[in-house]
């Protein structure tokens, strides 16, 4: 188990926690009301900055109940969050229903974060590639 630091940059912020032990993600809370009308975008506050260990990163993802309710999804699913990064996590939320409009209000779990080790990468440029089963083919290209 890692410890991830988060700060409050809001008194009325909530911190994230687990809904279920077991849970691979916490869930991020809005810290501002906002109205999404259909198929309007919007970006929501969640008032706290974390801090992610070296060596792993968090991913911004959407609540499923929110996306079958209500058909909200996290617009640049998953967000990254590198660990560099100190500032305010803010989740990008789409309504898609095509007649409701979509309230947020504070202290509503609105994504999830999921916290993951990240492998280190050095770009080496080559001539060519390994060959590979797949090879070249690309989206789709599994469909029977």
């Amino acid at each position: 188990m890692i410890e991830v630091a988060v700060r409050k940059l809001r008194e009325d912020a909530v911190l994230p926690r687990q809904a279920y032990e077991g849970d691979a993600g916490v869930d991020l809370a809005a810290c501002e009301s906002l109205t999404l009308r259909p198929g309007e975008r919007g970006s929501v506050s969640t008032g706290i900055a974390v801090e992610i260990p070296d060596g792993y990163a968090g991913f911004v993802q959407p609540r499923s109940g929110l996306a079958a309710r209500h058909g909200i999804a996290v617009l640049n699913s998953p967000g990254l969050i590198d660990s560099g990064y100190r500032g305010e996590i803010r989740v990008v939320l789409l309504n898609t229903d095509q007649k409701e409009d979509f309230e947020v209000i504070p202290g509503m779990r609105i994504a999830q974060l999921v916290v993951a080790p990240v492998a280190a990468v050095r770009i080496v440029e080559v001539d060519e590639l390994a060959v590979s089963e797949r090879g070249s083919r690309g989206f789709g290209s599994s469909a029977e």
